[in-house]
């Protein structure tokens, strides 16, 4: 049996990956939640097979910081990025952050099923549309300033920057202090190689951040 916890903002959504995946007689989904620090919490405590989240959750622990932390806490549970994001920067950016699936919210059923067997099984699997747009651009142009060259806190920092939100508003939002944020907005602008507001604002919209 594999067990699964999955984590989505949308209840409507969850309850219909949970009937898809349940449909297999060899998978059971033994939690659900609603942001990335349920998601810990009910992974700390099921030890479940296969984390099945979404990038795109509240700020505090997103997607893509609850990923790095889950995989750099329990390194034997696998996670699977399911996202409306078809972005080859996030395929990178999630895999290097330990995710071991990334598939698409509008695939079949079956290639959903397919994905938590075969990552429950040692695999890899992204979604075929992926890997070619994956391919195509890294043969194009590379990825020089990437997302990947950040990490999943600092893009949530990035995201409320980038909203106009201040280093205090953030550091509340985040349950960080100033001195974390303003540190985090340093690294930001020079992994970026950015030395404005705008020049941030930009890089978001470019990458689709303020979707997120």
């Amino acid at each position: 049996m594999i067990r699964i916890v999955l984590a989505d903002d949308h209840e409507i959504v969850r309850t219909g990956i949970r009937m898809m995946l349940e449909s297999d007689p060899d998978v059971q989904v033994v939690g659900e939640a609603a942001d990335g620090s349920q998601a810990y919490s009910l992974v700390a405590r099921e030890k479940p097979d296969v984390l099945l989240l979404d990038i795109s959750m509240p700020p505090g622990r997103n997607g893509l910081v609850t990923c790095e932390k889950v995989t750099e806490d329990f390194p034997a549970m696998k996670v699977i990025v399911l996202t409306m994001f078809a972005e080859p920067d996030y395929l990178l950016f999630t895999l290097r952050g330990g995710a071991s699936g990334y598939v698409l919210k509008n695939s079949s059923p079956t290639q959903l099923r397919s994905a938590v067997h075969a990552v429950a099984e040692g695999d890899t699997f992204i979604d075929e549309k992926m890997s070619e747009l994956l391919s195509r651009q890294l043969a194009e142009t590379g990825h020089g300033q990437s997302i990947q060259k950040l990490t999943g806190r600092e893009i949530e920092v990035l995201q409320l920057l980038a909203r106009g939100f201040t280093n205090k508003e953030i550091s509340e939002k985040l349950f960080l202090s100033v001195k974390t944020i303003e540190a985090h907005r340093s690294k930001i602008y020079q992994k970026l190689n950015i030395k404005t507001r705008a020049e941030l604002v930009d890089y978001a919209i470019r990458h689709k951040l303020m979707e997120l």
